[in-house]
Formats: C-alpha cells, sequence, structure tokens
C-alpha cells in the first residue's frame, strides 16, 4: 500500500471570520452552496448521511439533497433500504457536505420525520422515468441480489409495463425524509491544520428561534 503519512495538503484559499457569517444558518448554507454550484463542483448537492440503528450500530451513504428550507434538509430514498429502517427504529441524523476545491465542509444534525405524501408524489413525477422504473426495481433496496442479470430483468419488465406516455405510480416503500437541522457546523480549511469552524446552536423560546454561535477549536 502506498504510503500515506507523508501525504499533507495545507489549505490556504480562504479564511472564515465571525465577521462573514450570516446569523441564518440556512441562509449561509445557501450561500456556500451557491458557491459550489458556481464553481461547478461534481454534484455539490450530494452529501453523506450518517444513521444509527436502535442500537448504536453506525452506517453512512451518499444521498442527494432535494430541497432546503427553514423545515430542514430533505432526500428521497427507499423506506426499506438500510437507511430507512435505521430511521424507523432511531430517527435522527447527520448529514455532511465536503466541497473539496473550495476547501469546505458543512454538518447538519437533528431530528428526522417522512415529508408528506403529496410533496413525495410531486417530486417523483418530475423525476426522469428511467428513474422512477428504478424506484420501482430497486426494491427491497440494499437486499441481496443473485446478479446484475436478475436486476436487468426486472428493470426490463417494468418498462414493459409502464410503457412510454405511462403515469407510474409512486411505490408505496418509496419517499422523502426530512432532517429538522438543530445543529449547524461550518468549517474552512486554513493553513497548518489551523482551520476555521463555527457552529450554530438552535435555541428557541416561546415563538421565537434564534442561533447561538461559537467558534470552535481546530
Amino acid at each position: 500500500m502506498t504510503d500515506l503519512t507523508a501525504m499533507r495538503v495545507s489549505y490556504a484559499r480562504a479564511e472564515l471570520r465571525r465577521a462573514d457569517l450570516n446569523p441564518d444558518p440556512l441562509a449561509q448554507f445557501q450561500g456556500w452552496l451557491d458557491e459550489a454550484l458556481r464553481a461547478e463542483l461534481l454534484e455539490p448537492y450530494a452529501m453523506q448521511l450518517a444513521t444509527a440503528s436502535a442500537s448504536g450500530r453506525p452506517s453512512v451513504r451518499t444521498v442527494l439533497l432535494r430541497g432546503a428550507s427553514p423545515e430542514g434538509l430533505t432526500f428521497y430514498t427507499n423506506f426499506e433500504s438500510h437507511k430507512g429502517h435505521d430511521l424507523g427504529a432511531n430517527p435522527h441524523a447527520e448529514v455532511l457536505f465536503v466541497w473539496g476545491p473550495l476547501e469546505r465542509q458543512v454538518r447538519a444534525s437533528g431530528a428526522v420525520t417522512r415529508v408528506p405524501n403529496a410533496e413525495a408524489d410531486a417530486y417523483f413525477h418530475v423525476r426522469p422515468r428511467d428513474s422512477q422504473l428504478a424506484a420501482h426495481a430497486s426494491d427491497p433496496q440494499s437486499a441481496p441480489i443473485s446478479d446484475r442479470a436478475a436486476l436487468d430483468a426486472k428493470a426490463a419488465a417494468l418498462a414493459a409495463q409502464y410503457p412510454e406516455g405511462t403515469v407510474i405510480p409512486r411505490p408505496i416503500f418509496w419517499g422523502g425524509y426530512r432532517v429538522h437541522v438543530q445543529e449547524w457546523e461550518f468549517w474552512q480549511g486554513r493553513e497548518n491544520r489551523m482551520h476555521d469552524r463555527f457552529r450554530y446552536t438552535r435555541q428557541e423560546g416561546g415563538q421565537q428561534i434564534g442561533w447561538n454561535i461559537d467558534r470552535l477549536m481546530p
């Protein structure tokens, strides 16, 4: 194996000061995401989703962000997948965005709920037809399958069942989740591992919702 111990990257692209931060973490996130989109990074809306089973066993995978609002961060998947079973037993998660060329990361964590069926229906029907068929074909997601030929045959049968022009129904086992963010962290790489890190913690009082901002040690 290649010796990795001497490999280093010293980040020097930018700095992040308290005065640079938007008091609203969602606005801060959207600003950084817009920069990543303008930089034409590969899928900057991809995020690593960490979940844990009822016993606390963690797992992580990449999903695509499909909405960011004051309500939370939204993604879609199969409810019978590994992540779906985790969230059914332990409805909390953390997500991580990594924008390497910008030397930035964003973490967000909180409780998770399913999105309303009407919202999931609307999103499902704007997906490409092949993606709609794939949602049906990959059930039960994360389960073993004998070989690729079996998967392709299942997809072909579904394509025949729902020919071009046919409305493909959203599977009952497929839909959306929303992470209701209670904590955000914004990370900007700096030289010599002296990174800039800021954490937003949600503070609720009566009808008012605010955010406490702390600088964290690198």
